[in-house]
């Protein structure tokens, strides 16, 4: 297995890439992996495989391999990878018999956030907020949570999210939509409740 590329093989595109692999090129599919692996482990962790996330995308990137006559190329490459690794994560929370998401304890700890907050009372203040949203996303029914995940944690476009969960434009367009407003709604009880 060979982890250098030429500059000419790094400037392919994903599609490119996938007509080598079919050509009988098993290292160009080691490009894929590299190229993609760390959206495949976000979108693993956000969508609640937590410490099994290696293992999900391990599967998710065999399987795609094993399926890569399937791959139309109507979405991206990255897209219906992602879709593999959704199906592969609910298929974890299935066979563990857990619902609820994980990745919302990923979301509690964003580093970023803290590091913009200089002193004490903006942390304090910031870990609040972070930990009402957290609260407020674990009260949504999973379909919600998938649907936020996608569009807001995982910066999904809605063409990804429309690829990634399988479901209509439309569907995403609603759920999206109806999933903010029960999110607003949560967050605005938790706010009136605090006082």
């Amino acid at each position: 297995m060979s982890w250098k590329w030429t500059e000419a093989e790094v400037a392919l595109d994903d599609d490119e890439i996938v007509t080598r692999v079919r050509a009988g090129d098993r290292e160009a599919y080691d490009l894929l992996v590299a190229r993609h692996t760390a959206s495949a482990y976000r979108t693993a962790v956000l969508l609640g495989a937590g410490p099994d996330a290696e293992d999900v995308i391990q599967e998710a990137f065999v399987k795609a391999y094993r399926k890569l006559s399937r791959y139309r190329g109507d979405a991206s490459f990255r897209s219906w990878l992602l879709a593999i690794v959704a199906n592969e994560s609910r298929n974890l929370h299935r066979s563990r018999g857990r619902r609820d998401g994980l990745v919302l304890r990923a979301a509690a700890a964003d580093p970023a956030t803290e590091a913009t907050e200089a002193d004490g009372l903006g942390a304090v203040l910031a870990a609040e907020r972070r930990a009402a949203l957290v609260a407020a996303l674990r009260r949504l029914p999973a379909r919600d949570r998938e649907v936020i995940t996608c569009r807001y944690l995982l910066d999904l476009t809605e063409e990804e999210t429309v690829t990634v969960l399988g479901l209509p434009r439309g569907t995403v367009k609603s759920r999206t939509h109806r999933a903010l407003a029960k999110l607003r709604g949560l967050l605005d009880r938790e706010v009136a409740h605090r006082g």
